[in-house]
Protein backbone atom coordinates (compact mmCIF):
# COMPACT_ATOMS: atom_id res chain seq x y z
CA UNK A 1 0.00 0.00 0.00
CA UNK A 2 2.73 2.22 0.69
CA UNK A 3 4.62 1.74 -2.72
CA UNK A 4 1.60 2.48 -4.42
CA UNK A 5 0.95 5.57 -2.88
CA UNK A 6 5.04 6.43 -3.76
CA UNK A 7 4.10 5.60 -6.95
CA UNK A 8 1.33 7.33 -7.16
CA UNK A 9 3.14 10.79 -5.50
CA UNK A 10 5.95 9.92 -8.32
CA UNK A 11 3.99 10.28 -10.87
CA UNK A 12 1.90 12.90 -10.14
CA UNK A 13 5.08 14.67 -9.11
CA UNK A 14 6.80 13.94 -12.54
CA UNK A 15 3.12 14.84 -14.74
CA UNK A 16 3.19 18.28 -12.91
CA UNK A 17 6.85 18.85 -13.53
CA UNK A 18 6.37 17.80 -17.62
CA UNK A 19 3.54 20.10 -18.01
CA UNK A 20 5.15 22.86 -16.09
CA UNK A 21 7.88 23.00 -18.68
CA UNK A 22 5.62 22.56 -21.45
CA UNK A 23 4.01 25.67 -20.17
CA UNK A 24 7.44 27.21 -20.29
CA UNK A 25 8.03 26.69 -23.11
CA UNK A 26 4.79 27.52 -24.71
CA UNK A 27 4.84 30.77 -23.29
CA UNK A 28 8.33 31.53 -24.50
CA UNK A 29 7.25 30.39 -28.37
CA UNK A 30 3.90 32.10 -28.45
CA UNK A 31 4.90 35.20 -26.44
CA UNK A 32 3.80 38.32 -28.15
CA UNK A 33 6.38 41.16 -28.13
CA UNK A 34 5.19 44.32 -26.65
CA UNK A 35 6.06 48.24 -28.06
CA UNK A 36 8.20 49.23 -24.64
CA UNK A 37 6.57 52.52 -24.87
CA UNK A 38 3.13 50.41 -24.33
CA UNK A 39 4.39 50.56 -20.76
CA UNK A 40 5.54 53.93 -20.35
CA UNK A 41 2.04 55.46 -21.50
CA UNK A 42 0.91 52.78 -19.10
CA UNK A 43 2.71 54.27 -16.26
CA UNK A 44 2.14 58.24 -16.98
CA UNK A 45 -2.01 57.62 -17.32
CA UNK A 46 -3.39 58.06 -13.92
CA UNK A 47 -5.21 54.90 -14.10
CA UNK A 48 -8.80 55.59 -12.76
CA UNK A 49 -9.81 53.00 -15.82
CA UNK A 50 -12.84 55.20 -16.34
CA UNK A 51 -13.46 54.70 -19.89
CA UNK A 52 -14.31 58.13 -20.33
CA UNK A 53 -11.46 57.74 -23.57
CA UNK A 54 -13.72 55.24 -24.73
CA UNK A 55 -11.40 52.59 -23.92
CA UNK A 56 -11.84 49.71 -21.78
CA UNK A 57 -9.50 51.07 -19.06
CA UNK A 58 -5.87 52.91 -19.11
CA UNK A 59 -4.32 49.75 -20.80
CA UNK A 60 -6.68 49.85 -23.74
CA UNK A 61 -6.10 53.76 -23.92
CA UNK A 62 -2.15 53.47 -24.08
CA UNK A 63 -2.66 50.13 -26.46
CA UNK A 64 -4.07 52.36 -28.89
CA UNK A 65 -2.04 55.18 -28.25
CA UNK A 66 0.98 53.66 -29.48
CA UNK A 67 -0.93 52.13 -32.78
CA UNK A 68 -1.67 55.60 -33.56
CA UNK A 69 -5.71 55.04 -32.64
CA UNK A 70 -6.14 57.27 -30.13
CA UNK A 71 -4.86 61.23 -29.58
CA UNK A 72 -2.26 61.37 -26.54
CA UNK A 73 -4.18 63.82 -24.92
CA UNK A 74 -7.42 61.58 -25.08
CA UNK A 75 -7.25 60.56 -21.05
CA UNK A 76 -9.95 62.89 -20.18
CA UNK A 77 -8.52 62.87 -16.24
CA UNK A 78 -5.40 63.53 -16.77
CA UNK A 79 -5.93 66.44 -19.27
CA UNK A 80 -3.60 68.54 -20.56
CA UNK A 81 -0.26 67.80 -18.13
CA UNK A 82 -1.21 63.90 -18.92
CA UNK A 83 -1.41 64.65 -22.12
CA UNK A 84 2.29 66.30 -22.74
CA UNK A 85 4.09 63.62 -21.17
CA UNK A 86 2.49 61.28 -23.40
CA UNK A 87 3.77 63.12 -26.62
CA UNK A 88 7.00 63.21 -25.10
CA UNK A 89 7.01 59.46 -25.23
CA UNK A 90 5.84 59.07 -28.12
CA UNK A 91 7.67 61.66 -29.79
CA UNK A 92 5.21 64.06 -30.85
CA UNK A 93 3.61 67.28 -30.83
CA UNK A 94 0.51 67.75 -28.05
CA UNK A 95 -2.62 69.41 -29.55
CA UNK A 96 -3.74 71.78 -27.00
CA UNK A 97 -6.92 70.16 -25.26
CA UNK A 98 -10.26 71.79 -24.07
CA UNK A 99 -11.21 71.11 -20.97
CA UNK A 100 -14.50 69.98 -20.19
CA UNK A 101 -16.89 69.21 -17.14
CA UNK A 102 -20.28 68.31 -16.99
CA UNK A 103 -23.43 69.95 -16.43
CA UNK A 104 -26.94 69.33 -15.39
CA UNK A 105 -29.53 71.45 -17.17
CA UNK A 106 -31.74 71.17 -14.87
CA UNK A 107 -33.51 73.78 -11.72
CA UNK A 108 -36.52 71.95 -11.02
CA UNK A 109 -35.48 71.50 -7.22
CA UNK A 110 -37.96 70.66 -4.62
CA UNK A 111 -39.36 74.21 -4.23
CA UNK A 112 -39.27 75.16 -7.84
CA UNK A 113 -40.98 72.33 -9.70
CA UNK A 114 -43.86 70.59 -8.64
CA UNK A 115 -44.81 66.87 -7.97
CA UNK A 116 -47.82 64.90 -9.18
CA UNK A 117 -47.55 62.27 -6.57
CA UNK A 118 -45.40 60.61 -3.72
CA UNK A 119 -42.87 57.87 -4.98
CA UNK A 120 -41.58 55.66 -2.66
CA UNK A 121 -40.04 52.88 -4.74
CA UNK A 122 -36.43 51.87 -5.12
CA UNK A 123 -33.93 55.33 -5.07
CA UNK A 124 -32.91 54.67 -9.15
CA UNK A 125 -33.70 56.82 -11.40
CA UNK A 126 -33.24 54.23 -14.57
CA UNK A 127 -35.85 52.33 -12.76
CA UNK A 128 -38.44 55.67 -13.02
CA UNK A 129 -39.00 54.77 -16.74
CA UNK A 130 -41.62 51.94 -15.71
CA UNK A 131 -43.79 54.52 -13.55
CA UNK A 132 -46.41 56.95 -14.14
CA UNK A 133 -44.65 60.04 -16.63
CA UNK A 134 -41.16 58.49 -16.06
CA UNK A 135 -41.15 59.88 -12.22
CA UNK A 136 -43.47 61.61 -9.64
CA UNK A 137 -42.14 65.48 -10.91
CA UNK A 138 -44.80 67.46 -12.81
CA UNK A 139 -41.81 67.90 -15.28
CA UNK A 140 -41.34 64.32 -17.69
CA UNK A 141 -37.60 66.48 -18.37
CA UNK A 142 -36.57 67.40 -15.12
CA UNK A 143 -33.95 66.02 -12.81
CA UNK A 144 -35.45 62.49 -10.73
CA UNK A 145 -33.03 63.58 -7.90
CA UNK A 146 -32.34 59.89 -6.96
CA UNK A 147 -29.03 59.82 -8.14
CA UNK A 148 -27.79 56.87 -10.13
CA UNK A 149 -25.22 59.76 -11.65
CA UNK A 150 -23.73 60.15 -8.29
CA UNK A 151 -23.29 56.10 -7.83
CA UNK A 152 -21.10 56.14 -11.30
CA UNK A 153 -19.27 58.98 -10.90
CA UNK A 154 -15.38 57.71 -9.93
CA UNK A 155 -14.49 61.37 -8.41
CA UNK A 156 -17.25 62.12 -6.23
CA UNK A 157 -17.69 65.17 -8.65
CA UNK A 158 -21.68 65.03 -8.61
CA UNK A 159 -24.22 65.00 -5.74
CA UNK A 160 -28.19 65.86 -5.19
CA UNK A 161 -29.02 68.52 -3.51
CA UNK A 162 -32.83 69.55 -2.89
CA UNK A 163 -33.86 66.88 -5.42
CA UNK A 164 -31.63 67.89 -8.36
CA UNK A 165 -27.90 66.66 -9.48
CA UNK A 166 -25.21 69.30 -9.17
CA UNK A 167 -21.95 68.82 -10.35
CA UNK A 168 -18.39 70.01 -8.69
CA UNK A 169 -16.79 71.45 -11.72
CA UNK A 170 -13.44 71.35 -9.86
CA UNK A 171 -13.40 67.82 -9.00
CA UNK A 172 -15.57 66.70 -12.41
CA UNK A 173 -12.93 64.46 -14.43
CA UNK A 174 -15.21 64.95 -17.74
CA UNK A 175 -15.36 61.01 -17.67
CA UNK A 176 -18.77 61.33 -19.05
CA UNK A 177 -20.57 57.97 -16.68
CA UNK A 178 -23.14 60.45 -15.72
CA UNK A 179 -23.73 61.68 -18.90
CA UNK A 180 -24.33 58.07 -20.08
CA UNK A 181 -26.33 57.15 -16.91
CA UNK A 182 -29.03 59.91 -17.25
CA UNK A 183 -32.20 58.37 -18.14
CA UNK A 184 -33.80 62.16 -19.44
CA UNK A 185 -30.28 62.72 -20.98
CA UNK A 186 -29.84 65.76 -18.80
CA UNK A 187 -26.03 65.94 -18.19
CA UNK A 188 -23.82 67.03 -21.10
CA UNK A 189 -20.00 67.74 -21.32
CA UNK A 190 -19.71 71.08 -21.47
CA UNK A 191 -16.23 73.73 -22.13
CA UNK A 192 -15.08 74.31 -18.38
CA UNK A 193 -14.24 78.13 -19.76
CA UNK A 194 -18.26 78.50 -20.60
CA UNK A 195 -19.68 81.46 -18.96
CA UNK A 196 -23.48 81.08 -19.91
CA UNK A 197 -25.60 78.01 -20.06
CA UNK A 198 -29.17 77.09 -20.85
CA UNK A 199 -30.25 75.12 -17.62
CA UNK A 200 -33.67 73.25 -18.92
CA UNK A 201 -34.32 70.33 -21.45
CA UNK A 202 -37.58 70.21 -21.77
CA UNK A 203 -39.79 70.14 -25.27
CA UNK A 204 -42.73 70.66 -23.86
CA UNK A 205 -44.93 74.10 -25.03
CA UNK A 206 -44.61 77.55 -22.52
CA UNK A 207 -47.90 76.94 -20.96
CA UNK A 208 -47.06 73.61 -20.08
CA UNK A 209 -43.60 73.94 -18.52
CA UNK A 210 -45.17 77.14 -15.97
CA UNK A 211 -47.83 74.53 -14.78
CA UNK A 212 -44.71 72.35 -13.99
CA UNK A 213 -42.27 74.04 -13.07
CA UNK A 214 -41.36 77.69 -12.31
CA UNK A 215 -38.05 77.97 -13.65
CA UNK A 216 -38.19 76.19 -17.29
CA UNK A 217 -37.66 77.41 -20.75
CA UNK A 218 -40.74 78.58 -21.91
CA UNK A 219 -39.99 79.33 -25.84
CA UNK A 220 -40.12 82.87 -25.72
CA UNK A 221 -37.06 83.53 -28.00
CA UNK A 222 -36.08 86.72 -26.46
CA UNK A 223 -32.62 85.54 -25.46
CA UNK A 224 -32.34 84.87 -29.53
CA UNK A 225 -33.59 87.73 -30.33
CA UNK A 226 -31.59 89.94 -28.21
CA UNK A 227 -28.46 87.95 -28.27
CA UNK A 228 -25.56 90.49 -30.00
CA UNK A 229 -23.32 87.42 -30.93
CA UNK A 230 -26.04 84.82 -32.67
CA UNK A 231 -24.95 82.47 -30.25
CA UNK A 232 -28.82 80.91 -29.48
CA UNK A 233 -30.98 79.07 -31.49
CA UNK A 234 -33.85 77.65 -30.57
CA UNK A 235 -34.47 73.77 -30.93
CA UNK A 236 -38.33 73.44 -31.16
CA UNK A 237 -39.32 75.71 -27.75
CA UNK A 238 -35.70 75.23 -26.26
CA UNK A 239 -32.89 77.51 -26.37
CA UNK A 240 -29.71 76.29 -26.67
CA UNK A 241 -26.43 78.27 -26.53
CA UNK A 242 -23.86 77.99 -29.43
CA UNK A 243 -20.56 78.08 -26.24
CA UNK A 244 -18.05 78.86 -29.92
CA UNK A 245 -20.33 81.94 -30.30
CA UNK A 246 -20.77 82.92 -26.91
CA UNK A 247 -19.52 86.25 -26.02
CA UNK A 248 -20.13 86.11 -22.54
CA UNK A 249 -22.17 89.32 -22.56
CA UNK A 250 -24.50 88.32 -20.13
CA UNK A 251 -27.38 89.60 -22.54
CA UNK A 252 -29.47 86.49 -22.56
CA UNK A 253 -29.41 85.97 -18.76
CA UNK A 254 -30.95 89.69 -18.30
CA UNK A 255 -33.65 88.94 -20.83
CA UNK A 256 -34.62 85.18 -19.56
CA UNK A 257 -38.15 86.28 -18.08
CA UNK A 258 -37.92 82.77 -16.59
CA UNK A 259 -34.20 82.71 -15.55
CA UNK A 260 -33.71 79.33 -17.41
CA UNK A 261 -30.48 80.98 -18.17
CA UNK A 262 -27.64 80.86 -15.72
CA UNK A 263 -24.29 82.31 -15.21
CA UNK A 264 -22.05 79.30 -14.14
Amino acid sequence: MINGIITATILVGVTGLIIGLLLGVASIKFKVETDPREDAVLDALPGNNCGGCGYPGCSGLAAAIVKGDAAVNQCPVGGEAVGKVIAGIMGVEAEASERKVAYVHCQGDCEKTKVDYDYSGVHDCRMLSFVPNGGAKSCNYGCLGYGSCVDVCPFDAIHVVNGVAKVDREACKACGKCVEVCPKHLISLEPYDAKYIVSCMSKDKGPVVMKACEIGCIGCSLCMRNCPSEAITMDGPLAAIDQTKCTHCGTCVEKCPKKAIVKI
